[in-house]
């Protein structure tokens, strides 16, 4: 069975000030075009199909259309709800679509019930796993302590057994929207972080032939069966060095995996400069990026004039605009960015409170701070849901 994986779509996201809409579409296109070029049998959408819980109407007709020439195909799609995307909104109306051959997965109850398809060497179970927030699915899964690895471990326990008692031979595909360990993050994917942990070991999805990860915007391969198909646009500078494309997959009668990149449509290519201003604005060998989408790090030591006006005059399609001037080892501003640099929220509390204090947090008080950024990550997440 050929397995065509995507995910990450966020439909309705913008780039900087850059209305995204457009390239959305285009890759939807191109999606529809590489299922009927390449004789895809199965479409597989592991998760943010939108940007945000209630998306921009403009989102939702794109997604409706995305859905209808899907269906004109004829070719079954599996999908299931991303962290961004409202579970409950996403699969309104899923019964129905069910019979167009768009099979919608958001309710974790359901990470047991696969969707089972056919091809000449027998049946595939598709189960999809939408993304799993620990503090509020822990029930459903009778799990003691609220945490991705526990709840994902969990439902994948629910997919082992459903998948033993199937005739011998069928072969498995699980739909996941979680960060694994292993992979290499960007800065466009919202953090996930409970108890201090986000990722999952890659073992917790042991005992199935294929892992459509979602959530990660770099198309990675973490082993031979579990693969991260990155997101089909860049929403970050951070994903400048990334080749956007999507997983084709074949997977054979024994259950073996070979797959192969489709290269996604770029609107334009992504460019980080770094540099004074007058070297930026001299340097010939930046002439390949002037008709790129750039960040520019101006490292003046005095911010100049006009530097967007200017730095545009050479880069026109000039997003963002940073300042980080070089200064001497010794100036307060270094140290301090040097102490926050690559420390997360956890620990700059912790630093703070030994700072305050002249003693860092003892144990009990670490478990404090961390369920206190739980809870409020927890309570961000149950606002998304419930607008």
């Amino acid at each position: 069975m050929r397995l065509l994986h995507t995910s990450d779509w966020h439909l309705g996201r913008s780039f900087h000030r850059v209305n995204m809409l457009g390239a959305q579409a285009e890759f939807i296109g191109h999606l529809v075009d590489a299922v009927r070029e390449h004789a895809v049998d199965a479409v597989v959408v592991s998760g943010d199909v939108y940007d945000r819980a209630v998306p921009p109407l403009a989102a939702v007709e794109l997604f409706d259309d995305a859905l209808h020439r899907l269906a004109d195909l004829g070719v079954p799609t599996v999908m299931i709800s991303g962290n961004h995307d409202s579970a409950r909104r996403l699969g309104v109306g899923a019964g129905l679509i069910d019979r167009a051959g768009i099979h919608l997965r958001t309710e974790p109850a359901a990470t047991g019930t696969p969707v089972v398809l056919a091809d000449a060497h027998g049946e595939v179970a598709f189960y999809g796993l939408p993304y799993l927030e620990p503090a509020l699915v822990k029930d459903e899964f009778g799990v003691t302590k609220a945490g991705h690895e526990a709840v994902l471990a969990a439902a994948m326990d629910r997919v082992r057994a459903d998948l033993a008692a199937r005739p011998s031979g069928t072969r498995s595909v699980v739909l996941a929207h979680a960060f694994v360990t292993g992979g290499q993050a960007s800065d466009s994917e919202r953090d996930i972080t409970v108890g201090g942990v986000a990722a999952v070991p890659a073992g917790v999805f042991d005992g199935v032939d294929y892992v459509a990860l979602g959530h990660l915007h770099g198309c990675q391969t973490l082993t031979e069966r579990v693969r991260y198909s990155g997101s089909p646009l860049a929403y970050s500078f951070s994903e400048a060095g990334h080749r956007k494309s999507m997983w084709l997959v074949d997977l054979a009668a024994d259950g073996t995996v070979t797959a192969e990149r489709l290269d996604c449509p770029a609107p334009r290519p992504l460019a980080r400069l770094r540099g004074t201003l007058d070297d930026l604005l001299a340097d010939p060998s930046l002439e390949r990026h002037e008709g790129a989408w750039v960040e520019a790090t101006l490292t003046d030591a005095i911010r100049p004039a006009d530097p967007m006006a200017r730095i545009a005059a050479r880069f026109p399609h000039t997003l963002s605009l940073v300042f980080d001037p070089e200064r001497a080892p010794d100036d307060p501003a270094v140290s301090y960015a040097r102490r926050l640099a690559g420390r997360d929220d956890q620990q700059i509390a912790e630093d703070f409170v030994a700072h305050v204090r002249g003693a860092g947090p003892d144990p009990r008080e670490t478990a404090v701070l961390r369920d206190a950024f739980d809870a409020v990550r927890a309570d961000d997440t149950v606002r998304e849901v419930a607008r």
